[in-house]
C-alpha cells in the first residue's frame, strides 16, 4: 500500500504531448502528486519538436499550454534518458508507486509492394526527422531526384510534399538548422505526385493544411477533373462531416481551375493504388499504380488498368509505428501496448502500476486533441487503481536524481530546457529568425548546462 502522508510519485515516459497532458490531468486531479517526465531526447515537446514541418508555427503554439503545465512545481523534466538503458522498469519501480509510457510512434510503417528497397525509396518519417534536426538521424538528404512520387493523403504525405516543392529560401525565415537549409537549396524536385488509392472524399487532410498547398509563390497544385468522383458513400461522408466535405470542395475547386504558371508543380492524384516501386540499377526509376473506382460504399476497388509514372524517389506516407518497449507487452500488428482503458495487459490481466497513453495506447490516429481525452481516462484508471498500489521502495525526488547521477547518465532538466529556448531563439536572433534549431546532442546538453559562472 503507498504512504497517504506523502505525494503519488508517478514517472511518466515520454514528454510529448500525450506524457505531458497526462501531467496535467493527475495536477487537475485531488491527489497530491509528485511527476517526473522522462525524456529520451535532450529537449522536451516530442512530435512537436520533431514531427511538425517547420513552416507550421500554427502547430508549434501547442508548445505555448504545454509549457505552462511543466512550469508547475508538482512536475519535473529529465531529458536525455534512453528508457531501456539508462533506467528500466524495476528501476522505475523502485522509485515510483505508478509508470505512465506516452512514447509515440516515430517509425514508418511498412508497405509491403516490390521495389520498396530500392535506392530512392524513403519513410515519410526519416524525412520528417531530417528537415526537423533529429540529432539522431544523419546531416544530410539525398534531394536529387526532380520527379518525386509521395504515397498516402494524410498530413504527414502534405508536410513531405510541401517541402519537397517548396525552395530553400522559402524555409528559411522557419527554425531550419543550417545543414537542412544547405540541403533543401539544392534540392532538384519541380515536380511532386501525392497519390491516394480512395477518392476525395476519402482523404485523411485536415482543410486548413490542404488549403496552405495554395500559399506557396512557387507552388502550382493540380488535380485532373476525372479524380472528382462520389459514391454514395463519399456523399454520405460529406453530409456527415464539415471537414470532409471542405477538403472536398476544395480540390473540386482546384480541378476547374485554369492552371497557372508556378514554377513547381505539386499533383494531387486520386483513385491510384500503388503497386510497385520501379527500379534499374538498384535505382528508383518510376511507380506503377492501378487506376481504382468507387464501389458505392466509400471503398474502392481495382480496375486492372495501370499507370507508370516517371519519378525517381518515392517517399510512403502511409502512417507512423510505435516501437517495441522492452519489459512491456507488445501487439506487433497494431503496434501498441495491450490495454484497456490505459491499463496493461498481459496475459489477460493488469500488469500492477503500469499504464498508457497516446499513440502507444490507441495507435499513430486523430489529431492532438485526441490526447488529452486519452490521457483523463489513463489518470483516471491510475486514481482509482492508486489505494492498491504496492508502493515505491525509494519515493524521495532526490533517489532517483542520485541514480542517475550514480550511473553517470547526463541528464537534462526543465530549467535546461529554458536556457537551451534562449540559445536557440539568440541563434535566430542575428537574421530575424525566431530560432534555429540545435541539432547535435552534445550541442543541445551543452546550451542546457547552466552558466559556470
Amino acid at each position: 500500500m503507498t504512504d497517504q502522508t506523502r505525494p503519488l510519485r508517478v514517472a511518466i515516459v515520454g514528454a510529448g504531448p500525450a506524457g505531458i497532458y497526462a501531467a496535467d490531468a493527475l495536477m487537475k486531479s485531488d491527489t497530491d502528486v509528485s511527476i517526473d517526465l522522462f525524456e529520451r531526447m535532450p529537449a522536451p515537446f516530442g512530435l512537436i519538436r520533431y514531427g511538425v514541418a517547420p513552416d507550421h508555427p500554427r502547430i508549434k503554439g501547442i508548445i505555448t499550454a504545454l509549457h505552462k503545465v511543466l512550469d508547475k512545481p508538482q512536475v519535473r523534466l529529465l531529458g536525455n534518458i534512453d528508457y531501456g538503458t539508462d533506467i528500466t522498469l524495476d528501476d522505475l519501480r523502485r522509485f515510483y508507486d505508478a509508470v505512465i509510457f506516452s512514447t509515440g510512434a516515430n517509425a514508418d510503417r511498412a508497405l509491403n509492394i516490390p521495389g520498396i528497397d530500392l535506392d530512392g525509396s524513403y519513410g515519410a518519417a526519416d524525412f520528417v526527422s531530417w528537415y526537423d534536426g533529429h540529432p539522431d538521424v544523419p546531416r544530410t538528404w539525398p534531394l536529387d531526384a526532380e520527379k518525386v512520387a509521395v504515397l498516402g493523403v494524410g498530413n504527414v504525405a502534405l508536410d513531405v510534399a510541401r517541402v519537397l516543392a517548396k525552395t530553400g529560401d522559402e524555409l528559411l525565415p522557419t527554425e531550419i538548422p543550417a545543414n537542412v537549409y544547405e540541403g533543401l537549396k539544392t534540392n532538384k524536385a519541380t515536380e511532386v505526385h501525392v497519390f491516394g488509392r480512395r477518392g476525395p472524399a476519402q482523404a485523411k487532410f485536415t482543410p486548413l493544411e490542404l488549403r496552405e498547398l495554395d500559399h506557396s509563390p512557387n507552388i502550382e497544385v493540380i488535380v485532373a477533373p476525372e479524380d472528382i468522383d462520389y459514391d454514395e458513400g463519399s456523399e454520405q461522408a460529406r453530409r456527415s462531416s464539415k471537414q470532409v466535405d471542405m477538403v472536398a470542395n476544395t480540390l473540386q475547386d482546384w480541378a476547374i481551375r485554369d492552371a497557372g504558371n508556378r514554377p513547381h508543380k505539386l499533383f494531387l492524384h486520386f483513385f491510384e493504388s500503388p503497386t510497385e516501386i520501379l527500379g534499374e540499377d538498384g535505382k528508383v526509376t518510376g511507380l506503377r499504380t492501378e487506376r481504382t473506382e468507387l464501389d458505392g460504399t466509400g471503398n474502392v476497388k481495382g480496375t486492372g488498368n495501370y499507370n507508370t509514372w516517371d519519378v525517381q524517389a518515392v517517399y510512403r506516407a502511409v502512417g507512423y509505428l510505435s516501437q517495441n518497449i522492452s519489459q512491456l507487452p507488445f501487439d506487433e500488428q497494431a503496434g501498441t501496448i495491450p490495454n484497456e482503458a490505459g491499463r496493461v495487459q498481459e496475459n489477460g490481466a493488469h500488469v500492477p502500476g503500469t499504464y498508457v497513453t497516446g499513440w502507444i495506447k490507441r495507435g499513430p490516429v486523430g489529431l492532438i486533441g485526441h490526447t488529452k481525452g486519452d490521457a483523463n481516462e489513463t489518470v483516471a484508471c491510475l486514481l482509482e487503481d492508486a489505494p492498491t498500489f504496492e508502493g515505491a521502495a525509494e519515493p524521495a525526488e532526490q533517489a532517483v536524481t542520485d541514480f542517475l547521477e550514480g550511473k553517470q547518465v547526463p541528464f537534462t532538466t526543465w530549467d535546461g530546457w529554458y536556457r537551451l529556448d534562449a540559445h536557440e531563439r539568440s541563434l535566430g536572433e542575428p537574421e530575424g529568425r525566431e530560432r534555429v534549431k540545435v541539432v547535435e546532442r552534445h550541442d543541445m546538453l551543452k546550451a542546457s548546462e547552466p552558466d559556470k559562472a
